[in-house]
């Protein structure tokens, strides 16, 4: 008896060990090169940071006073809208519109705040060079949440007075453009905390880096292939670079929208800009001078790709609707092939999660 049940055992693994062998996906053959391009793509999640222009960057109290702002509409002059109107959660923190609607239609697509805690500069056109300014703006624009300095002061003051301490140290102060930018640096230590998910590419990418054969079979064979012409062919990693998928710079559109000549004037003029007094960086270590030029006309930032397949619609002016046609949009003078198309649609699939879009770091 001991026999037969050791062999109907041994039979079962061997079963199982076919099954899963059968099941197993095959690998592109990746050359050193391609190899080395991939890797750069990771690890992922970078390590936590800190934004020394914002003295409460990180803070525990600061982050939750944050995430009080941010779903809170009497932020707002009319009391109706929240930073969360826009900026959806379940939604990746955009709100899956063509172009953003707050009080009224504004001219661009709501991007996600998911990652924005890594980018370099904010807006479409790079208008703000901080998050905590790029926290600010909605708040002042009329057709988003048409507040003024002395609306968020008072509305801190009211509400928030108890949390404005913890947070900052201090009792809220009398100057209501330094507490409404406190109240963006709030803001910003809270979406600092909005990082993207691990995704099915970055289990790839770490089982390519350990050479983990098994690991790396678990990646559907298409996204491989999409992976492939990314890094080659598709030319796409030169802008969508690095970890996040983006070199955070700007790209021409060939649009009639100014894009970042428009924003780099704004940029200049912003009282809260990091050569500004609102600067908590002595050094202004990460500040930076730009200058206007003519090939700025009709550029905007380059988005990053985590989450891209739950961000739709897609560009700056949310003109394209699914990825198939981002991909075809931006592969117009690569000449690749339906099935190409395919692949490199499966890849930008497997850069999202497959539950959560977005992790809360502590």
């Amino acid at each position: 008896m001991r026999t037969a049940a050791a062999l109907s055992f041994l039979l079962l693994i061997s079963a199982q060990l076919f099954v899963a062998g059968a099941n197993a996906q095959p690998l592109v053959n990746f050359s050193s090169a391609e190899k080395t391009g991939i890797l750069r793509h990771g690890p992922w999640p970078p390590a936590p940071r800190r934004d020394p222009s914002n003295r409460v960057s990180g803070h525990p109290a600061a982050i939750a006073l944050g995430e009080r702002l941010f779903f809170e509409p009497r932020l707002s002059g009319p009391g109706s809208v929240l930073c969360a109107t826009c900026h959806v959660p379940y939604r990746s923190f955009q709100d899956a519109r063509p172009r953003a609607f707050g009080l009224e239609a504004v001219d661009r697509n709501t991007p996600t705040l998911v990652d924005a805690g890594f980018k370099r500069w904010y807006g479409w056109d790079g208008a703000n060079d901080s998050l905590w300014a790029q926290s600010i703006r909605p708040l002042l624009d009329p057709r988003e949440m048409r507040a003024s300095a002395l609306h968020v002061s008072q509305t801190v003051k009211k509400l928030f007075a108890r949390e404005y301490e913890a947070a900052f140290g201090r009792s809220p102060p009398a100057d209501d453009e330094e507490l409404l930018v406190d109240a963006g640096k709030a803001l910003a230590a809270y979406q600092e905390t909005l990082v993207s998910a691990r995704t099915p590419f970055d289990e790839f990418r770490d089982a390519l880096e350990k050479s983990d054969a098994a690991a790396m079979q678990r990646y559907p064979l298409a996204a491989q292939r999409g992976l492939r012409l990314f890094i080659g062919k598709g030319g796409c990693g030169s802008c969508h670079s690095g970890a996040a998928f983006t070199n955070g710079e700007f790209y021409a559109s060939g649009s009639v929208d100014s894009g970042r000549y428009a924003g780099i004037r704004k940029l200049q003029a912003s009282p809260y800009n990091l050569f500004g007094r609102f600067n908590d960086d002595p050094s202004r270590s990460t500040a930076t001078r730009v200058h206007l030029q003519p090939r700025n006309r009709g550029e905007f930032r380059v988005p990053g790709l985590r989450n891209v397949a739950r961000t739709a619609p897609y560009l700056h002016d949310g003109s394209l609707a699914t990825l198939r046609e981002a991909v075809q949009h931006n592969s117009k003078q690569i000449e690749l092939a339906s099935g190409e198309i395919d692949d490199l649609v499966a890849f930008l699939e497997s850069l999202s999660p497959p539950q959560e879009p977005a992790a809360r770091r502590e």
